[in-house]
């Protein structure tokens, strides 16, 4: 229930983000600016609608396989969340100091040449991708699987979405404890860990499978300090946005390994752009 939270507490802040910025500008604009706004709620419905449909896809998709077919598409579904929630650290650490700026000079070229439908695609587009993420996201964590979801789990994404309103609200404030930058920094380090979650989850099917080698049955066992094999149990909960494993086989930790070190290359890479553009910016022209 707690990754449930977090996903959706996430992932509805950057919409609201994107819904936030694009309603200031339009409603503090001129008379021509305001006449947007119908097409902006418009861009929000169709977002939606898409990303529910992704949604009913993917657990629709989940009946038609059975056997096999059905564990290797339930395993790359959790592969997929991985590496999109990856793509989505590194596209935030890339683009969020610029992405305020970058919306409202697209809305200014819209609003100028006339096109309304093109802020209802830029909204869409926006709340799509937030919303199909989510989507792939929950069915990497279980959703669709069983093909049903249970109360628990609505009210995970309930409480979710009220976080992520409240959260929204606090950062509008513009306090230094909770601003933006702390926000973004804060849940990406969160998100880095949930991904390696999802990672060991997915090498564990792929050792159930036997597609990958256990390589040592079991390295220790810590379920005396904390144990993970409780569905509901505070061990399960760090088990997942984490990758714990309280008895790890040695492909768990050899792939715990390569994941880390792949992320600290990204980064340090995706910071190295960032350093050389910010540095040809500052160049006389």
């Amino acid at each position: 229930m707690g990754q449930v939270l977090f996903i959706v507490w996430r992932e509805s802040v950057e919409a609201l983000l994107v819904v936030g910025i694009l309603y200031a500008w339009l409603k503090n604009g001129d008379h021509q600016a305001r006449r947007g706004l119908p097409y902006l709620w418009a861009g929000v419905a169709i977002g939606l609608l898409a990303a529910i449909a992704l949604g009913a896809a993917l657990i629709g998709f989940t009946d038609v396989l059975s056997g096999n077919a059905q564990d290797y598409f339930q395993t790359a579904m959790v592969l997929i969340a991985c590496l999109l929630i990856v793509q989505m650290v590194l596209w935030m650490k890339r683009h969020g100091r610029t992405l305020k700026r970058d919306m409202e000079s697209s809305l200014q070229k819209s609003t100028q040449d006339g096109h309304w439908w093109g802020i209802a695609v830029l909204v869409a587009l926006a709340i799509a991708r937030e919303g199909s993420e989510t989507a792939v996201f929950l069915y990497g964590v279980g959703f669709g699987q069983s093909g049903h979801v249970d109360a628990a789990q609505y009210l995970a994404i309930l409480i979710g979405f009220g976080l992520a309103l409240l959260t929204f609200y606090l950062l509008q404030l513009g306090g230094k404890i909770f601003s933006w930058r702390s926000f973004f920094c804060v849940t990406e380090i969160m998100l880095l860990f949930l991904a390696a979650g999802l990672f060991e989850a997915g090498v564990d099917k792929l050792i159930d499978m036997e597609v990958l080698p256990v390589i040592v049955n079991q390295v220790w066992n810590t379920s005396a300090i904390l144990d993970d094999s409780s569905t509901f149990g505070f061990g399960s909960l760090i088990a997942t946005l984490t990758g714990y494993r309280a008895y790890p086989a040695g492909m768990n930790l050899v792939a715990y390994a390569v994941y880390w070190i792949v992320i600290y290359l990204l980064l340090r890479r995706s910071n190295n752009q960032i350093a050389q553009k910010q540095k040809a910016a500052s160049r006389p022209a």
